[in-house]
């Protein structure tokens, strides 16, 4: 998919480019795979601002993605290729041969009128869902289930892919976007190929208002605040007194660690960050 650039009149247009959807063959979405979305500005039920950043933008409605890939043994043949607004990568329609239609994430390369299936003797190509123990060491994959039958969790956005490492017993090692090394149940699916609508990561915003278009608020800084509104904010000029950077409720910003650990943690082989060892497997 070309990313589409202007001749640069503003100096937003400068920066500005956009995604030309060329490989876009349906524009209208099925309508009984749409869910209406309510829009809530950060809030939670009593209106209290929980996320920071959020508010305004389009309407969406959601289209119901089919991520657990549960139509063992049913081919379906994909129907058209649409844009979905909730996420990065586009979508494909599949008709399925009992008639059922149902939305999956479209994989690079997967174009209408091809053929995908469900099942553990799959053929290993661009758009199947299979087990993990079923693929030979090396493959690429996405839509990957975290725990067996909970459906897809992992590598869903654009242009994302993870590699089979390795098989060894009841666990997979899987090497993921980031570079972190981790262990995935054999029982687990995924689907063969990468995420489409690779040319997103290429696509700049441009200007301000079309990040409010997308719902994306304005970020103030700290010191640009009042002592009331954050720990940075008070102060002559652009000091922030000295105070170590931290989060409007105080929480350290540089070097303190809050991740607790998690009860799979020794699932994790080798971390993304770079200061961590890979670890031989």
């Amino acid at each position: 998919m070309p990313v589409k650039t202007f001749r640069p009149y503003t100096p937003s247009r400068r920066s500005m480019s956009v995604e030309d959807f060329s490989d876009l063959t349906k524009k209208e979405p099925e309508k009984s795979l749409l869910r209406y979305i309510p829009r809530r500005g950060g809030r939670n039920n009593t209106g209290e601002v929980m996320v920071r950043h959020q508010g305004g933008g389009h309407k969406r409605q959601y289209r119901m993605i089919d991520f657990k890939r549960d139509k063992i043994n049913i081919p379906g043949k994909v129907v058209a290729v649409e844009y979905d607004p909730n996420r990065s990568s586009r979508i494909a329609l599949i008709q399925y041969a009992d008639g059922e239609k149902r939305y999956i994430l479209q994989p690079e390369g997967l174009k209408v009128g091809e053929s995908v299936l469900s099942s553990p003797t799959a053929e290993i190509k661009s758009g199947n869902c299979l087990p993990l123990s079923e693929m030979p060491v090396g493959t690429f994959l996405h839509n990957i289930e975290l725990f067996p039958g909970c459906g897809g969790k992992m590598v869903r956005s654009a242009g994302a892919s993870a590699q089979l490492m390795a098989k060894e017993g009841d666990y997979a090692t899987l090497k993921m976007p980031s570079g972190e090394i981790r262990k995935i149940s054999v029982r687990c699916f995924a689907t063969i190929g990468r995420v489409g609508n690779i040319d997103h990561e290429n696509v700049s915003l441009g200007n301000a208002g079309r990040s409010r278009h997308m719902g994306i608020r304005p970020t103030v800084r700290g010191t640009a605040m009042n002592t009331v509104d954050h720990p940075h904010g008070g102060g002559r000029g652009k000091s922030k007194g000295n105070k170590h950077p931290q989060s409007p409720w105080g929480q350290p910003a540089k070097g303190y660690k809050t991740r607790t650990p998690k009860v799979w943690d020794w699932l994790i082989v080798a971390r993304r960050h770079k200061t961590t060892q890979a670890v031989n497997i």
